[in-house]
């Protein structure tokens, strides 16, 4: 081992020193670069002789570098550099000052960082000699490249993992899978780094791999995906050749069996057996049936057909798709008087057969399946079974359409009744008779309207009506001719002032809703009102169509710019039928190729009056608009009156609410009386003043004592109430004159009161006061909730009693 590690330091010793013998060779090597030895360069010598520059060629640098000390890249040199230190040299670009240093005197670069070949492969810089002295360019600057040289220190990758490939079973030796593909970052130009060789690691027994493109193939032919339908492979990929110390990565590629034809469908069972009753109709499922097959997917599809011919008249197989079982199902009418059990033959076969799998046996298997028919009372059968009826789109009501017959096919042979299904025919276009069966018209028909009906005719046993049969009926309405011809659409033309007569305007074509056998065949010509025109002419081009031309040269829109042309379309009949239709012609001016440029709007009929439609349409816009004026009046006034009505509202049906409410019996402080007697003025009243009565020993001397102490408002002489005294007069005046309104109840609180009043104030803030003869002792009968106000005026009485006493 340690000869080994010491011959591989050597081989790495001797490299280096080759690559710095190659550098310094290249040094010493003349090369001329670009922009050297131009004509009258002075670097040209006599002779043609070419003076040297620059002296270097390509430098190389190994990657990973890990020694301590800088690697050294390789020297640039000018032949101008006589070695006495006059020379600067310098470099630039990409890792200059980094990277890469330089030796300004000697010329020497040294790599300063470790180098990654698979990051960066090559570096471009410029080097320039200069004076040191004057710092002037002795040679042109040139380019050079540091190649980064590549070692093996990258394993090959699988990038496009993971890998999933297929392969059918059955496949032959030597069938290819799939290819796999490793990348190796190392440089593929430089040794055997980057060159990978292929190898299993697993799975060898089933596959192989070539071991340079990677191709998997089969390495047995009895793959069967029915015992294996999937593999694991483990594939190798190794650098150097596959050489003893190169590189390796593996992945694992996953290998799914596809599955071939090779495996036929069998029935489990020989024999099914099923029931149906003979009443079941066409398309019925009697039952399933299913062949087992072992492969998968479409493989599996197969078909299944009957092979007896008794069978095939009877009955008929379909296969489910999605199951993949075989249907039975009615193709004809049972009938349990003429046969109770059939037999049927089935054979399942696969849908896609591989050729090269047939000599494994038949791809195909039969069972057999009993049907047993089963007998019930059957309805009615519609004979013979036409569904198709016409009629006149004229006839009447009650014109028989035709009969329809249907007879029960059971021996008792009950008798048959008739209904039409109201479903089909809600409007009741159609009767029938329930006894014989005829089929009547029950409204006028329209052909127009509907051209065909479908009904569905129902008929019973007359003793059972659950046994019903239906059958479907259509009745083709015959057309007669009852709507006149159309013009197609609302035509438009226009003619140029400079038109010339016989000018073609338009081309004229008409509908009709009619359908007449023999086609419809229509003639043209200009209506009785307009054959005093001489404008234009109508032409029947008798293909069920008609031209417009000019009749003179030159028209004026200044005189008239619209020409209203009615024309008259009768049909072939029988009987005949015509309309009158309006073409509009409109003069516009064109240039000189007839192109037009302007039209005007205003119109004129060719007739000189209006048509009685146009007048009435006139006087009914002419009765909206006075209608609509007077309205408007009509609410103008409305309004004014109801602000005036609004003036004089009367002020008694205001009535102003108020939510505050007081404290409560409780609530002691919440004003201060003081502060209440301070707003306003009173003045003493005396005992006389108010003409209380003769004396103060009295009734009239308390009633004076009484006013003495309780709050009176004084006018004050400047104050005039004469407005609301005149109002309240006013509105009392009002009222009394009103004989159609009831009386008012009102309360009404005014801010003032009369001077000289002879009444006290009715307040009773002040009756607690030492002039007042009331007795409070009643309050203490009222209850708990008036305790506490006989307890207060209780007690202020109780306390005069005992200060008088």
């Amino acid at each position: 081992m340690a000869k080994g590690l010491q011959g591989f330091s050597w081989t790495m010793l001797l490299l280096f020193c080759t690559i710095q013998e190659l550098g310094a060779w290249a040094m010493h090597t003349a090369v001329e670069g670009p922009g050297l030895g131009q004509p009258g360069d002075p670097a040209l010598l006599a002779g043609g002789r070419v003076k040297r520059g620059w002296v270097w060629n390509q430098f190389f640098v190994v990657e990973e570098y890990t020694g301590t000390e800088p690697l050294y890249v390789g020297k640039i040199h000018s032949d101008s550099d006589e070695g006495d230190g006059s020379i600067k040299y310098t470099i630039s670009g990409e890792g200059a000052g980094t990277i890469f240093l330089i030796d300004e005197i000697t010329g020497d670069i040294h790599a300063t960082e470790r180098l990654d070949r698979e990051q960066k492969t090559f570096y471009t810089l410029r080097a320039q000699a200069r004076d040191r002295q004057t710092d002037q360019l002795l040679e042109p600057e040139s380019e050079f490249i540091i190649k980064v040289q590549d070692i093996n220190d990258s394993e090959p990758r699988f990038l496009e993992g993971p890998y999933i490939g297929s392969v059918a079973e059955l496949s032959p030796i030597g069938t290819s899978v799939m290819q796999v593909m490793a990348s190796d970052a190392d440089d593929p130009t430089y040794g055997s780094s980057a060159r990978v060789v292929y190898s299993v690691l697993e799975g060898e027994q089933h596959f192989t791999v070539d071991s340079k493109t990677g191709v998997i193939r089969t390495a047995v032919a009895d793959l069967d995906r029915e015992t294996q339908d999937r593999y694991e492979v483990v594939i190798r990929a190794t650098d150097m050749a596959g050489q003893l110390g190169g590189l390796s990565g593996s992945t694992t590629v996953t290998i799914v069996v596809t599955d071939v034809n090779d495996n036929p469908p069998r029935f489990p069972q020989k024999m099914y057996q099923f029931s149906i009753v003979e009443t079941a109709p066409v398309g019925t499922a009697i039952g399933r049936v299913k062949a087992e097959d072992s492969d998968v997917g479409e493989n599996t599809d197969m078909t299944y057909q009957v092979k007896d011919e008794e069978g095939v008249e009877m009955f008929k197989v379909t296969t489910d798709s999605n199951t993949q079982e075989a249907v039975i199902t009615v193709q004809k009418p049972l009938d349990y008087e003429s046969k109770k059990v059939h037999t049927v033959v089935v054979e399942a076969l696969n849908k896609f057969v591989d050729p090269r799998f047939v000599d494994l046996g038949t791809f195909r298997d039969q069972t057999i399946v009993r049907v047993s028919v089963l007998d019930v009372d059957e309805p009615p059968e519609f004979r013979p079974p036409s569904n198709l009826m016409e009629v006149q789109e004229d006839a009447h009501v009650g014109s028989v359409v035709g009969v329809v017959t249907a007879l029960d096919p059971d021996t008792a042979n009950h008798p048959v009744r008739y209904a039409i299904d109201r479903s089909t025919d809600a409007e009741r276009i159609f009767d029938i008779d329930a006894n014989t069966g005829a089929i009547v018209t029950g409204k006028v028909l329209d052909r127009e309207t509907a051209g065909w009906h479908n009904i569905t005719v129902l008929a019973m046993e007359a003793d059972n009506h659950s046994q019903v049969s239906r059958a479907s009926l259509r009745i083709r309405i015959l057309d007669v001719n009852d709507n006149p011809p159309e013009l197609a659409t609302p035509y438009e033309a226009a003619v140029c002032e400079d038109a010339k007569p016989g000018q073609l305007i338009q081309t004229i074509s008409v509908v009709d809703r009619d359908e007449p056998q023999s086609g419809h065949h229509f003639y043209f010509t200009l209506a009785p009102e307009a054959t005093n025109n001489h404008h234009f002419s109508l032409l029947d081009i008798k293909d069920n169509t008609a031209a417009v031309h000019t009749q003179r040269m030159g028209f004026n829109r200044q005189e008239q710019d619209v020409y209203l042309l009615p024309i008259l379309v009768v049909d072939s009949g029988p009987p005949a039928l015509s309309s009158t239709g309006t073409l509009t012609i409109r003069v516009c001016g064109c240039d000189s190729n007839g192109a037009i440029q302007s039209c005007n709007s205003t119109a004129y009929v060719v007739s000189a009056t209006l048509s009685p439609g146009a007048l009435i349409a006139l006087l009914v816009c002419i009765l909206i608009l006075v209608v609509l004026v007077l309205l408007i009046l009509t609410l103008k006034r409305h309004h004014k009156s109801h602000l005036t009505s609004e003036d004089d509202e009367d002020m008694r049906d205001n009535v102003i609410k108020y939510n505050d409410e007081g404290g409560g019996e409780q609530d002691t402080e919440a004003y201060d009386m003081s502060a209440l007697r301070s707003l306003y003025d009173f003045s003493e009243i005396k005992g006389g003043d108010g003409g209380g009565g003769p004396g103060e020993g009295g009734p009239s001397g308390n009633l004076a004592s009484e006013l003495h102490v309780l709050p009176q408002w004084v006018q004050s002489p400047d104050l005039d109430f004469s407005v609301f005294r005149d109002y309240i007069c006013k509105k009392v005046e009002q009222a009394d004159e009103d004989l159609s309104v009831p009386p008012y109840d009102s309360f009404q609180t005014y801010a003032f009161e009369g001077s000289d009043s002879p009444v006290p104030s009715l307040s009773s803030i002040n009756t607690w006061s030492s002039g007042s003869e009331q007795d409070f002792s009643y309050l203490g009968g009222w209850g708990p909730r008036f305790r506490q106000l006989a307890a207060l005026y209780g007690g202020r009485r109780g306390e005069e009693d005992s200060e008088e006493s």
